[in-house]
């Protein structure tokens, strides 16, 4: 009978058929040079800007198309996303506008069911793949090929900050082995230097943007701070709940992200990143869960226990609990923790740190130790961080009109 109907020149499935390809004429796909970075526990497509329209108005529907958003379905199988914030990301690197710059990076975060395309924040894990790319693509040309270490200096117009990123190369490309490991990745790497220099008011210009160390919104103490990329940091006693639970159970509690999310948008606003608490943007501030290993159960995960980490951390990226812990939040908190009274501090008063380099983060997929630097006035200096990053692959990508 189908047979017979599509046969039929005045069929009904026919004529359907002919409407719908009248509707969607047939294209060309679209495609442009692309490399694809793992950057500490994240992945993005990477372009030179040299390759995109000049004017940025214009990336939003290459973005798109390259990232598979928007996705109904929420697994981007139509692009290069993963169907989860860490993986809905693009980065595109050119010549540094900035006097203290090599080079210029800019980071793009992608809806994954929504259609938006978010400038307004950095990615601290893919910061880490910035180095390596501009090496490896001739953006940053080495004094010297036979140097077995460099330096560069990324300006990155998200923030306007300087991150300094330090890693070994080999026959003039960024060095991929090494045996340094990251806690959420495979295996090890060759280790990259991250260090956020003067990071602190990356989007309102003051480490403490509120004016006050704590808040309180919905009854519930917060301490929002400006390092990096503006967070919130909440104790997870204050709402209830244990400070080591994992990603799903954070998804599958009943009020928790409705909760956390309400939290973060009233901080948005007082924070001064938006006029309403709808228009705050999805990817700022991050907001993050802390708490004090002594005062919650032992993660089932990592078998953390009160002496390897200084607190636990359980972070939220565009409304997706974290699978580790975004590198920004985690500069951010270990300013937090300097500042004597914040949310942050109270869940580590009086103990000895783990590590005397900084503060040991316990994160859903393991450990991470960041460190801060302060200036004697007491204005943050640096906060460093070590990652891994590696070239998956380069070539064309392409995206449906």
């Amino acid at each position: 009978m189908l047979r017979r109907n599509l046969c039929n020149p005045k069929s009904p499935l026919l004529t359907s058929f002919r409407r719908s390809m009248h509707a969607q004429p047939t294209q060309k796909q679209h495609a442009l040079p692309a490399a694809y970075y793992r950057g500490g526990t994240s992945r993005a497509v990477f372009f030179k800007q040299e390759d995109l329209p000049a004017n940025r108005a214009d990336w939003a529907p290459i973005l798109r198309g390259v990232i598979g958003s928007p996705d109904p379905y929420g697994r981007q199988l139509d692009g290069l996303g993963g169907g989860i914030s860490s993986l809905s990301k693009v980065c595109v690197v050119g010549p540094s506008t900035h006097p203290d710059g090599d080079v210029d990076y800019t980071f793009v975060s992608l809806g994954v069911k929504n259609s938006d395309v978010d400038y307004s924040g950095n990615c601290g894990n893919m910061s880490s793949a910035v180095g390596p790319f501009a090496v490896d693509y001739r953006l940053f040309a080495l004094p010297d090929n036979n140097l077995d270490s460099v330096s560069v200096r990324i300006h990155n117009t998200n923030s306007g900050k300087i991150i300094r990123s330090s890693f070994p190369v080999v026959d003039g490309e960024a060095a991929s082995t090494g045996d340094f490991a990251i806690d959420g990745v495979a295996g090890t790497a060759a280790r990259v230097q991250l260090d956020f220099i003067d990071p602190a008011g990356s989007a309102t210009g003051t480490m403490l943007p509120t004016g006050s160390v704590t808040d309180v919104f919905d009854g519930v103490a917060a301490t929002c701070i400006d390092v990096a990329n503006p967070c919130v940091f909440v104790r997870a006693q204050d709402l209830d709940v244990d400070g080591n639970l994992t990603p799903d159970a954070i998804s599958a509690h009943p009020t928790l992200l409705s909760r956390l999310d309400s939290l973060r948008r009233q901080a948005g606003v007082k924070m001064g990143l938006a006029e309403t608490p709808a228009a705050v943007p999805g990817s700022i501030p991050k907001i993050c869960l802390v708490a004090s290993p002594s005062q919650t159960s032992v993660s089932k995960e990592r078998n953390q226990t009160p002496a390897e980490v200084d607190l636990l951390a359980r972070a939220l990226s565009v409304g997706q609990p974290h699978k580790a812990v975004p590198i920004t939040v985690a500069l951010a908190l270990a300013a937090a923790a300097r500042v004597e009274g914040s949310t942050v501090a109270d869940v580590i008063a009086g103990k000895k740190p783990v590590d005397g380099a900084g503060i040991t983060i316990g994160h859903a997929s393991g450990n991470l130790l960041v460190g801060a630097e302060f200036k004697a006035d007491g204005g943050l200096a640096s906060a460093t961080v070590f990652r891994t990053a590696r070239r998956l692959f380069e070539g064309r990508i392409f995206w449906k009109p």
